[in-house]
This record gives structure tokens, sequence and C-alpha cells, in this order.
């Protein structure tokens, strides 16, 4: 098997130089590094982890930490930090860390501070916990993804736009009855829904509806926003005719519901979702179309930018979702049935 010291003699040049040419580390002259790749190449010689973390000083590693690898959004992410990272011959190293758990405690207090890599991505992180900071002093760069403005770097979408572009929609087809479905702020995901219902707060103040707010909370999953929606969509004096669902899967649930309680959407309902989830399609479902696989090879670029210029001013990436309007909304009766709550009378 060829190796560095074969690569080198048949370039004609030094071990050293050799292995700047193939790790990127280090001045060499573009001749000299094309005739080592050539080299490199008609050897089928690769370098090692190891060699070129002797040649760079740096592990050729990255750690990514997740809540949860079972959502679609966190799924979707890490194989966007993956593909980004594979591209680079560089290794993963995955810690999936459910809130509040003792598994988590111990990554973020022993494992992490000792184990060796580059950087960090953390991926939702929340700012109650203080983990942000926690992570900061293990002393390598991080960068998050999604999750509350902090010291390190970050990469997220505009959820509070994505929330009043979706709720401006709704208003734009001549819905007032309009509720924000899912959302709990004692979860662990709390940060962008809260943020999400900021948007939807924002937009129905500011058509001056004001006195329709109306926030209906659940868990943020499919099986929940069913859940929550029964339980509003049937009782029919304070039925809304139109939804904001706090994400997709909150949205699917809403959909599912009314089926069951036959309840036509969009004729008597319409239904706006956030993410544009696998199964959005599916469901013929409008959305704010966010794309978490390029919030994951973005997470990694501006992470092996930070590596590489430990100085570097922090950044942050605020992305804008897209409405995507497919059958799930359409424009309200004109002559609805009143939809009152328990504290606005009929009008």
């Amino acid at each position: 098997m060829s190796g560095i010291s074969d690569v080198a003699r048949i370039a004609g040049v030094s071990k050293s130089t050799a292995s700047r040419a193939l790790t990127g580390s280090g001045y060499v002259s573009e001749q000299t590094r094309r005739r080592v790749a050539e080299v490199a190449a008609s050897l089928g010689y690769v370098p090692s982890t190891s060699a070129v973390s002797l040649a760079t000083g740096r592990m050729q590693s990255v750690a990514v930490l997740v809540p949860t690898v079972a959502r679609w959004f966190f799924a979707q992410v890490l194989g966007g930090v993956q593909s980004a990272l594979l591209e680079r011959n560089l290794d993963l190293t995955l810690y999936e860390a459910p809130p509040g758990t003792q598994e988590r405690r111990r990554i973020l207090e022993d494992f992490l501070p000792r184990r060796r890599f580059d950087g960090l991505i953390a991926v939702g992180l929340e700012p109650a916990e203080g983990e942000l900071e926690q992570l900061q002093r293990i002393g390598r760069p991080v960068v998050s993804v999604v999750g509350a403005t902090g010291p390190s770097s970050l990469v997220t979408v505009d959820d509070v736009h994505a929330a009043r572009r979706a709720t401006e929609h709704l208003i734009a087809l001549g819905h007032r009855f309009i509720v924000f479905l899912g959302g709990d702020t004692d979860d662990h995901f709390a940060h962008v829904d809260r943020l999400r219902l900021r948007g939807y707060q924002e937009a129905m103040a500011d058509a001056g509806l004001a006195a329709h707010i109306r926030h209906v909370g659940s868990g943020v999953s499919i099986p929940e926003g069913y859940a929550a929606a029964v339980d509003l969509l049937g009782e029919t004096r304070a039925r809304p005719t139109a939804l904001v669902a706090a994400c997709d899967e909150v949205a699917i649930g809403a959909i599912i519901a009314s089926r069951r309680l036959a309840i036509a959407v969009p004729g008597d309902l319409s239904v706006v979702g956030i993410d544009d989830h696998e199964y959005a399609e599916m469901f013929s479902l409008t959305t704010l179309r966010q794309l978490p696989r390029e919030q994951g090879r973005a997470a990694v670029d501006l992470l092996l930018r930070t590596i590489g210029d430990p100085a570097r001013a922090r950044e942050e990436l605020l992305l804008q979702a897209r409405l995507v309007v497919r059958s799930s909304t359409a424009p309200a009766d004109p002559a609805p049935a009143i939809a009152v709550s328990d504290t606005h009378p009929p009008r």
C-alpha cells in the first residue's frame, strides 16, 4: 500500500510538502499541489485522518448535538450537516440529547468537554437553560441552528416573519376568526413556538383583529395537533374559520381532525402550516417552506470559516421562509356562521 513517502518521492517533493499539498494546510504552489494530487490519485493514496491531524493540528471531526432525530426537522438538518461534512472528508460525532434528561446533562458536562473535535453544531438549544454559554466554555467554535440569539454564530429561519406571512395569507382571503394552534410555553422546543405565536399576534393586531387573537396550545406532533384540534373544532360556538398551525405536523393533525368531524377543508376551515414537511404535499397543505437540509449545510460552512479564523466576528444567517399555496386554504365564506369565543360576543 502506497504511503505519503511514496507520493513525495514520485512527485519530487518532501513529505511535509506533500502533506501540505494534500491537506490544504500551509502554502504550496498551485503547480506543486496539482502534481502531488495527480501522483496521489495514480497511487490510490488517500490521507488518513491521523495524518491530516498531524499536518494541520486539527482532528478533522465535528460534533453535532440534537435534541432528537425522531422529528422531521432535526433529521433533515442532520442530513444536511452530514452531506456537507462528507464532501470535505470530515468526520461527524452525533450526540442525541433529549432536553431535560440525565443523558443530556452528562453529554454537556462530561462527554463534550473531554472529547476531541474541531467544532460543534448545536441544534435547537433553548435560551433559558444556559446551555449555549456552557458549550462556549468548552473552548471550541460553536454554531447554532435555530434557537435563541447568543454568543455563537446562528443559522435560523425568521419564524416571526413566517407566522406573519401565514396569517396575512388568511386575512387576505377574508378570514377574521383565525386561531393559532399548537405550541406550548412549557415545551422544551418552546422558543420557536413563541416566535411564531408573536408573528401571528402582530399580523392580527396590524389588521385590526386584535380582539380575535386566540392561541390554543398543544405539543408539536401530528397526534397532539389532532387532539387539540378535536377539542377546538368540536366547540361549534367558538369554531374559527381558519387556523395558523405552529408547524406542519400540527396542521396535518388538524386536517385529520376536521375530516373526522365532517368539517370541510378548505370549504369550512382553512389551514396553514409552517415548515413544508415531507407530508405537506400529501395533505395539500398550504405552508411556509423552510429548507432544514440547507440550514444544516450552511451551519457547516459557517463553522468551518470560524475554525479557520477563530477571531472571526459572530454571524447570524436569518433565512426567509417562502409561502407555498396548495388547497388547504380558500376565501372565507362571505356570509359565514358567526364564530365567537367565550369572551367576545357575536357582532
